[in-house]
């Protein structure tokens, strides 16, 4: 039998409920990719709406970087390969017409969710039409919330595509596709009340969810760093007022913010400020506002994503110096390797002078570029729990099995699969760099190959291999880009493999009696950290244990709390809401929530004029004197 819900597998491992679909054979059995343990002590009674939640939900159910383009002519795409063997790795084929297989099982853990019915979709985007309540989620939610989410937000669209067909006509309702109370019409809200992006877009789209479609409240799925840094985006665009609510009161951590709250961090910080250089520490984005507010009182600091930290870099270095300045990359140990990998490949591989002005920046050159490489002090002790696992058997089979696929790589990811991508992207065969990119490349390259085949089905079928180096979740948004591009082109020829580099040693089998089940017939489960397992380092789940603490039932009950107004519920959202420990404090007499957000408003200057602000500069040069 297979275990339908994530969040609902976790449950009945506690014995709080047991779901299981009857129509799936035991051929196709599989869990959730993750399974996290809670008491789930909520305080509160909500067993009826839980109840109906669990009938409801049996239906069936680039920037691709340029500067890494190769001059030699690009590869044709590959056609479709023989059939899967057993050890190969789990993958999603994506067809044409909505078309969509599963390969292995955990394959089709990810896919089964994909299509939510209906009836979940309408009614929880009806609370949240009449609640005011937004949602922000980060691309590594599970499968099974991310499928409602995407199916959500495209039922809005379409409620507002005619509600607005109709007003041009000269009516006011929406004739059966909004619902009427006490004679008046809901309206659709005109921006939408759910949106799955990167860490940094959270924050934005919470803001415009609140001054477009007036919301009252927002909803923030990731980790508590995500919703720390939606609630202070809003404060400072003044949405103070709106409450952002995390799925659980529990703690959600991430091994990677966490890693640069400690003494060792501030240590490197310190020893990196007193250095003879000039010194401009470049802060990932996934960490928390305590970390850039220290940070900020330390060595003068500006925020990065993974999709601009590049060009951050090339910038700073060029505006202070690629020789006097010193760039402190942390705390993703990985990913400053890996921006040292990326500049070495450009030198080795002998990109003149004109090449790199006009793929890199066009105020660098080949000496620039060496000194800039030279001049990066990587913070050694920071990783991801999620790309940390992409270790040397994935690898192996990566190159052994898959050499004509397109390998895509987190820039989070470590040394050996990195490698990979980067190689393959000199081609325009891969990509490194954040989520955003690499869903842009698989975009892209579905684009191109429906271009090159053509509408009809006269032409030989082909297939795209894509290795998704980076956390399962994004699967989710890569079908939907995907099936929206072979919709609008009518291309019946190609298809799209996504395929999720898990390690077999990653895998595990439990008998279903151990979730619940009575019988002894065998799931294969992708272990999550928080379940005691760990995740093998030979090879990964590639999937966020701390994000999975999102689901779908966590989101229906923070709805109906907000709904359903009482002293207890108040009482409980209040523990919903981010952690809040810079509140009241000052570092060196300074606001310790203003410096948090000071490398983020130095990263949105950057982002808006291409260049670093003076008052950054000016601070550099001034620490350095």
């Amino acid at each position: 039998m297979f275990i339908r819900s994530a969040s609902v597998q976790r449950l009945a491992t506690i014995g709080r409920r047991t779901f299981v679909s009857s129509h799936q054979c035991p051929r196709h059995a599989a869990a959730s990719s993750l399974v996290i343990p809670s008491t789930n002590n909520r305080g509160f009674n909500n067993s009826t709406n839980d109840e109906k939640r669990i009938a409801s939900r049996t239906g069936n159910i680039e920037i691709h970087h340029r500067a890494l383009s190769s001059s030699s002519t690009a590869k044709t795409p590959p056609s479709a390969p023989p059939a899967q063997q057993v050890n190969s790795f789990p993958s999603i084929v994506i067809g044409p017409n909505h078309a969509l297989s599963p390969q292995g099982s955990f394959a089709e853990a990810q896919a089964a969710f994909l299509e939510p019915p209906k009836e979940v979709v309408e009614s929880l985007l009806d609370q949240l039409i009449d609640q005011k309540v937004g949602v922000v989620a980060h691309y590594y939610m599970d499968v099974e919330l991310q499928g409602v989410l995407h199916a959500i937000k495209r039922r809005q669209m379409e409620l507002l595509h005619h509600q607005q067909l109709e007003e041009e006509d000269g009516g006011t309702g929406l004739n059966g596709a909004s619902s009427s109370s006490g004679g008046t019409t809901r309206r659709i809200p005109s921006y939408p009340l759910v949106t799955i992006c990167d860490s940094l877009k959270m924050g934005d789209d919470a803001v415009e969810m609140c001054s477009q479609s007036n919301v009252s409240s927002i909803i923030c799925l990731g980790v508590d760093f995500m919703s720390e840094s939606v609630s202070a985006i809003m404060s400072k665009n003044g949405y103070g007022h709106v409450p952002v609510y995390r799925a659980t009161t529990k703690h959600i951590g991430c091994s990677l913010a966490e890693s640069a709250e400690g003494d060792n961090y501030r240590a490197w910080l310190n020893k990196s400020a007193e250095g003879e250089k000039k010194s401009l520490h470049v802060v990932y984005i996934n960490t928390s506002l305590e970390t850039k507010a220290i940070s900020s009182s330390i060595i003068p600091t500006i925020t990065c994503t993974s999709s601009n930290v590049l060009s951050t870099i090339l910038q700073a270095s060029h505006q202070m110096g690629p020789k006097e300045l010193q760039i402190c990359y942390g705390p993703d140990t990985y990913m400053g390797d890996n921006l040292v990998s990326l500049l070495d490949a450009v030198i080795q591989s002998g990109w003149s002078d004109e090449r790199i002005k006009a793929d890199l920046h066009p105020s660098h050159d080949r000496s620039t570029i060496e000194s800039l490489r030279d001049n990066i002090n990587v913070y050694p002790s920071g990783n991801c729990v999620v790309h940390h696992m992409f270790g040397q058997s994935v690898v192996d089979t990566v190159n052994n099995d898959y050499k004509d696929a397109y390998v895509t790589a987190h820039l989070e990811v470590p040394g050996e699969m990195f490698q990979i991508a980067l190689r393959k992207s000199l081609d325009d065969e891969g990509v490194v760099g954040s989520t955003s990119n690499i869903l842009n490349f698989i975009e892209r390259k579905v684009e191109e190959a429906a271009r090159e085949v053509g509408v009809g089905s006269s032409q030989e079928k082909r297939r795209l291999q894509f290795i998704l180096g980076t956390e399962a979740g994004m699967v989710t948004s890569i079908v939907r880009s995907v099936q929206d591009i072979l919709d609008s082109s009518a291309c019946q020829n190609v298809e799209a493999e996504i395929i999720f580099p898990v390690s077999s040693e990653a895998v595990m089998g439990v008998e279903e009696g151990e979730v619940g089940v009575n019988n002894n017939s065998t799931l294969e489960v992708v272990p999550g950290v928080a379940g005691g397992e760990g995740c093998s380092t030979a090879g990964g789940c590639a999937t966020c244990p701390f994000m999975k603490m999102n689901d779908l039932d966590a989101v229906h009950d923070i709805v109906d709390m907000i709904s359903e107004s009482s002293a207890n519920n108040e009482l409980q959202l209040l523990k919903h809401l981010p952690p809040n420990r810079l509140q009241g404090q000052t570092i060196n007499g300074k606001n310790a929530i203003e410096l948090g957000i000071e490398p983020i408003v130095y990263m949105r200057e950057f982002m808006r004029e291409k260049k670093l602000s003076d008052e950054l500069v000016e601070r550099v040069e001034s620490m350095a004197a």
